[in-house]
């Protein structure tokens, strides 16, 4: 599992600090919440903490027991999904998963079939995602990052398109797939979301005034 550690961290587009001086602990293992109003910047945080995104100011430590990661090999141990990582939409869902195992292993040795049918996509596995509905794809964006084999999850306003029973889909794999992962969760209010979580971080309170 990993430990983040947020030093002092500062984040601005053009003149406009975003946030500031955020400073924070995250253990091994431990669930978190990310929360506040639309805009408030918390979807920039969550890309500042998985590397892709450079801070304006302060630092990040990734830790993995006694090891600290760099940056440029931290895709290696992070699962993400969010509604601005758009899925690859001339391949069908098969081929995007197996195209993913290249890279990335599933828990249990997954395979692309095993995969679909716990995302309840098994009837759509040969159709392109551009095919899929909204609702569809944002259960496939899931399904790809809970079932990753990564000690890092993060995941971004999950409950997007999805429906009641794609919310009850959803909360049973957290419950199912999150047990030994370090898991960061970004929502506006959606308790459904986050609805275990165990620290909550604010960004409202980093605001400079």
């Amino acid at each position: 599992m990993i430990s983040i550690t947020l030093n002092n961290l500062g984040k601005k587009f053009n003149r406009e600090w975003i946030f500031r001086q955020l400073s924070f602990e995250l253990g091994a293992g431990e669930k978190l919440l990310i929360r506040g109003g639309n805009g408030s910047g918390k979807s920039t945080l969550l890309q500042i903490i998985s590397g892709f995104v450079s801070q304006s100011e302060g630092n990040l430590v990734w830790q993995s027991g006694d090891k600290v990661l760099a940056v440029e090999h931290l895709y290696k141990q992070i699962a993400l999904a969010s509604p601005y990582l758009q899925l690859t939409e001339d391949f069908t869902a098969v081929e995007l998963i197996r195209h993913l195992q290249s890279t990335k292993p599933f828990v249990q040795n997954l395979t692309a079939d095993e995969l679909l049918e716990i995302a309840q996509l098994g009837h759509a596995r040969h159709k392109f995602i551009r095919q899929y509905s909204s609702g569809m794809k944002q259960r496939l964006k899931l399904a790809l990052a809970l079932l990753a084999d990564t000690p890092l999850l993060l995941l971004d306003e999950p409950l997007s398109n999805l429906d009641r029973n794609g919310s009850a889909w959803y909360q049973q794999m957290i419950t199912d797939y999150t047990a030994k992962r370090t898991v960061i969760v970004c929502s506006n209010a959606v308790e459904e979301e986050h609805f275990f979580c165990e620290r909550a971080l604010d960004v409202m309170d980093y605001k400079v005034p």
